[in-house]
């Protein structure tokens, strides 16, 4: 039986055919690690040991996926988002640390705030509106998606955590939801579809040919159309002082903050991630 270093560095050494050589044993490290349920630490502390049978035998068809660009996370099935371990599948894009940071932002802003209802649209796996619950404890909070395999998603990931989310199925862009009252809500946040047509040939393998097109992609003619809809959303839903929250691209920032004041809102302001680039919308509804 191998050990767990030869099977990390195995498997390691085949993934260079496809990827950057310190992306390759990052990988290799967490698919050994979620085999065995081990930390990173514990991998090392103990890559002397032998492995399972039964668990060297997992290695094969988990690598010959990743070969063919499959997302790590569509592979293992989970994702982690906010200290979440999430259910992933190809119905759901799975959740990037923008998003994260995202919802830390969200949290710094309305922690302690009491009774809040807050919608997130284009739910995905649900990593938003259950990252939110679970900080936040709000009176209610619902996630509403177009599709029906996501919120399948999002449902089991909601159960996981005890986590009372309600979920709607919804084509934001000609529906609007009766459950969502208006004037009854404090936040209203998404992370909807903002790459454009043109980007394609800019994106790596493993984005294009997984993740659904439909949470990723807008015309070219029309980079703003989620935001112009959700905007008009929101100043129906949001009561007087609630906040909506996007994440955004970067290319659009200026162009959002002019489209969002135009629609009447208030403290439009663009917010920076970690790497200093404007990924991130806050607004706040006026009167």
């Amino acid at each position: 039986m191998p050990t767990i270093r030869q099977l990390t560095t195995g498997l390691a050494t085949a993934l260079h055919a496809v990827y950057p050589p310190a992306e390759a044993d990052s990988i290799a490290g967490i698919v050994v690690e979620h085999l065995l349920q081990l930390s990173p630490l514990q991998r090392r502390m103990r890559s002397a040991e032998p492995v399972p049978a039964e668990v060297a035998a997992q290695i094969p068809p988990i690598q010959a996926r990743l070969l063919l660009h499959e997302p790590l996370q569509y592979v293992l099935g989970v994702a982690y988002f906010a200290g979440l371990e999430l259910e992933v599948t190809p119905a759901t894009l799975i959740p990037r640390p923008e998003t994260e940071e995202l919802v830390a932002l969200i949290i710094a802003e309305q922690q302690g705030q009491p009774d809040l209802t807050i919608v997130d649209i284009g739910t995905g796996s649900g990593c938003i509106p259950i990252a939110l619950q679970q900080a936040l404890r709000p009176k209610r909070v619902i996630g509403v998606d177009v599709s029906a395999a996501a919120l399948a998603v999002a449902r089991r990931n909601a159960a996981r955590y005890n986590s009372p989310v309600e979920f709607l199925q919804a084509d934001i862009l000609t529906q609007e939801p009766a459950e969502i009252a208006a004037y009854s809500l404090a936040v209203l946040v998404s992370n909807p579809p903002y790459v454009l047509e043109n980007e394609r040939p800019l994106m790596r393998r493993n984005v294009l040919d997984y993740e659904p097109a439909t949470a990723l992609f807008v015309p070219d003619h029309d980079p703003l159309l989620f935001y112009r809809r959700i905007g008009a959303l929101g100043r129906r839903w949001l009561q007087p002082g609630g906040s909506l929250y996007f994440e955004i691209n970067e290319q659009y920032a200026a162009e959002l903050v002019t489209l969002l004041q135009g629609q009447g809102y208030a403290r439009v302001e663009p917010r920076q991630d970690i790497f200093g680039k404007d990924r991130m919308m806050r607004a706040t509804q006026n009167g």
